[in-house]
């Protein structure tokens, strides 16, 4: 029965497959192949989640953008994206208007410390845009440097068993020497298995993030200097 599921599962190696080598390794190597595999499908999730999650961002931001340099009044986009929930820097830019128009309705004496009270806004919103892309992305980077490892501690435990169980048969053949080394090297595979997606994953969502934040930034800056400009024209007048 084990021999028709592992066939299923898995391609043959050496006769046995990778179930076969699971069921019959030591109960320490099977926990850690286990674990592994956890963390295998959680790192997997995790991709797919912010796969459609930076996505989003991305398209959010594009369309923004379009609206915002479109001509149309600040007035009739914060009228419109006030009412929605919005991300990226759609957020970014609600949340400046918010403050702004708050300020000026408080104190229209105080024009001075307008814009900073709409920069410190765009900091704490930007801040939060970074924190929830780029959660859950330490799992991965978790994955990726510690998955080796403790891949390579299952098959170093796995072939000190297998020696034992050597030293008690006192047969050296190969026949009896290779099942436990495999058993053990499964491991070590199954480690970098983890390893190797999480690391090239975390890579590339670092960087996606980091040029969203960019983004972000720019956006804040050219929002800053239009708000500076206002609160020129209306000490002026």
């Amino acid at each position: 029965m084990n021999e028709i599921v592992g066939g299923a599962l898995a391609s043959k190696a050496g006769g046995m497959s990778f179930l076969d080598l699971f069921l019959q390794a030591h109960i320490v190597v099977q926990a850690v192949m286990v674990g592994l595999l956890l963390a295998s499908v959680m790192s997997w999730a995790i991709v797919i989640e912010k796969s459609f999650a930076f996505r989003r961002a991305r398209r959010e931001a594009d369309s923004f953008e379009s609206l915002f340099w479109s001509g149309q009044s600040l007035e009739e986009l914060y009228s419109g994206l006030s009412r929605e929930e919005n991300i990226s820097m759609a957020a970014l830019f609600v949340a400046a208007m918010r403050e702004w128009k708050r300020s000026v309705e408080s104190s229209t004496r105080a024009l001075g410390g307008i814009q900073l009270r709409v920069e410190k806004v765009m900091d704490v919103t930007i801040s939060r845009e970074m924190e929830r892309l780029e959660r859950r992305l330490l799992f991965l980077a978790t994955v990726g440097s510690t998955a080796p490892f403790v891949g390579l501690f299952g098959t170093v435990w796995g072939i000190m068993n297998a020696f034992q169980a050597i030293a008690v048969s006192k047969n050296t053949s190969l026949a009896v020497v290779a099942p436990g080394i495999a058993e053990a090297l499964l491991a070590t595979a199954i480690g970098l298995v983890a390893a190797i997606p999480a690391v090239i994953f975390y890579n590339k969502y670092s960087a996606d993030a980091a040029r969203l934040g960019q983004r972000l930034e720019a956006f804040a800056d050219e929002f800053a200097a239009i708000v500076s400009r206002q609160i020129d024209s209306n000490s002026g007048s």
